[in-house]
């Protein structure tokens, strides 16, 4: 008796709201809906200084341009911070095109141009609801690079010619081990070397004191700049294209409009080689704070008031 007396008080109610409704000239459809909770902005970088400047670049261009942003920095490897996007602690986060569909979407083979790959990792991000904004003028791609007397001994040039090296070690971020060293394998032919993960070490450092023969760098490194390594080729395009573009909750996109997506390309489009190497030289080489570097680079270009 109870619950029968309960729906009858509950359709008497129903009732009464109705007839309120329309009353008042409305339908109980045309309700109107609650607000929807705006979604946080909040930059995230990975665990390395270029992403550090990245992400500082990004964060304060947008808090210059009057948006409330949040900051997460050092979070890890692509496989870490993609979680953390998925998961929505971060809503953007700088990305490497190549990196992309390599290991974020596990692609075996890898576009034949720059756009073709940026393309691509925009359709793919965009099913499951985030997109790419405009891509860097840079690219900063994996390389293994020798000291340029390892490259004289054992007249090296190109991946393959690792094959050649005895008791070849080869030292690279942890992740490295288990995204390329089936591809030189598979790709050059280069097996049963030695893996050497970075920990508290730079992999110059292990080239230079014969630590190692071989170390997997990036070419906005600033010791590349120099003619004491030599970054071998990739003929095969193992590391693909390594473009830089924000990878963006779509909702970010939606709320904020054009405002908010403009202020993040100004920053992008200025990003050349020659920008990043001067800036990493500057936090690698000079020790100096990322966020004071992104500071000068943004006041030095109209994008922050000096």
């Amino acid at each position: 008796m109870i619950r029968k007396h309960n729906r009858r008080a509950a359709k008497a109610a129903y009732s009464v709201a109705l007839g309120v409704a329309l009353l008042l000239g409305l339908s109980a459809a045309a309700a109107p809906a609650a607000p929807q909770q705006s979604t946080p902005i909040i930059v995230g970088a990975k665990n390395f200084p270029e992403q550090y400047i990245l992400g500082q670049l990004y964060r304060q261009a947008l808090v210059a341009a009057g948006f409330k942003v949040g900051y997460k920095e050092n979070i890890g490897s692509t496989e870490l911070i993609d979680t953390a996007l998925k998961s929505r602690q971060i809503t953007l986060y700088p990305e490497y095109t190549g990196v992309m569909l390599s290991v974020t979407f596990k692609r075996k083979s890898l576009p034949k141009t720059p756009q073709a790959t940026y393309s691509l990792a925009k359709q793919l991000y965009e099913r499951r609801g985030q997109t790419l904004l405009a891509r860097t003028p840079f690219q900063d791609r994996d390389v293994i690079a020798v000291t340029r007397a390892t490259a004289k001994r054992y007249n090296l040039k190109t991946l393959s010619d690792l094959k050649r090296v005895p008791n070849l070690s080869i030292a690279g971020f942890p992740e490295w081990n288990t995204r390329w060293r089936g591809q030189i394998g598979r790709q050059y032919g280069v097996k049963g070397f030695k893996f050497v993960p970075l920990a508290g070490i730079s992999a110059y450092q292990l080239l230079d004191q014969g630590d190692v023969l071989a170390a997997d760098v990036f070419t906005t490194d600033p010791p590349l700049l120099g003619s004491k390594y030599v970054q071998l080729r990739d003929p095969k395009n193992m590391f693909g294209f390594q473009h830089v573009a924000p990878v963006v909750d779509q909702r970010l996109v939606q709320q904020y409009g054009t405002r908010f997506t403009s202020t993040i390309n100004k920053v992008t489009r200025l990003l050349t080689v020659k920008a990043m190497q001067a800036m990493n030289k500057a936090v690698i080489v000079d020790q100096r704070p990322a966020a004071r570097v992104a500071d000068a680079f943004l006041k030095a270009n109209g994008l922050k008031k000096k």
